[in-house]
This record gives structure tokens, sequence and C-alpha cells, in this order.
């Protein structure tokens, strides 16, 4: 029987969307407000999402207490109040969409889990605008 559990987070971060290779007006054009080249920040909700089979022993699919530790390490204290461009090594050569930043954030994530547990994260740019990667 395979259960999920899932553990929300949140962290602050300013990023900004451009291509160094492209002109200041095609990067005006593709990524509008979110070009601004001073930065802008959101509010990032996360929802971490860890799928197995509940373990007999303890009763548990992951300790939630393992899997907070693991989100603040490896998101929290390396996203949070940081300019993701500037201070996120994975951003330096990487556009910092919310895409991407799923991707980099599950990543991170699943080089720490059990090779046999199932990883979807969830990141909440806004209230409305989300993104959501499993791997695949």
């Amino acid at each position: 029987m395979k259960v999920t559990v899932s553990r929300k987070a949140h962290f602050n971060a300013a990023h900004r969307l451009y291509r160094k290779d492209w002109s200041d007006k095609k990067n005006s054009l593709v990524f509008g407000k979110c070009n601004n080249p001073n930065f802008h920040g959101h509010n990032y909700e996360l929802i971490v999402s860890v799928t197995g089979e509940i373990d007999k022993e303890t009763g548990y699919v992951i300790d939630i207490k393992t899997l907070k530790d693991i989100i603040k390490e490896q998101v929290e204290d390396t996203f949070d109040h940081k300019n993701l461009n500037l201070d996120v090594e994975e951003f330096k050569t990487l556009n910092p969409t919310a895409e991407n930043i799923v991707v980099v954030i599950y990543n991170r994530i699943k080089l720490k889990l059990a090779s046999n547990l199932y990883l979807q994260v969830t990141l909440y740019e806004t209230p409305r605008n989300f993104v959501t990667y499993s791997g695949k």
C-alpha cells in the first residue's frame, strides 16, 4: 500500500528573468516586468510530496522531521532571502523561471531521499501561478 506524505514550506527570494545572449528589447518583450534589471521578489510557497510503502516497523513512509530537515537544508537555507541569480549556484547559468526553480528544488531533495521513494514538488510563485515537477 502506497501513501503520500506532504510538507509545506516557504521562502522569499528575488530574481530577474533574462538571457545574456538576447538584446534588452527582446528580453523585455519576452519576460516583461520579470526582466526588471533591479530584480523583483516573490513569496514562494512549496509543497513537497513523498510517496512510498508504509514501513511495517515505524508506520512511516518517511519521518516528517527528516523531510522537514531536508527541505530546510536543501531549499530554505539556500534560497530564502537570496537573489537567485546572484546567490544560488544553479542559477548563475540557468534562468530562474518557476519551471527551472522547481526542477532545481526537486533535484536537490531527490538526492537526499531513499531511492524507493517517489517525489513530487509543487512551487507557487504567486497564489495563482504554480508549477509541479515529479522527475518526468
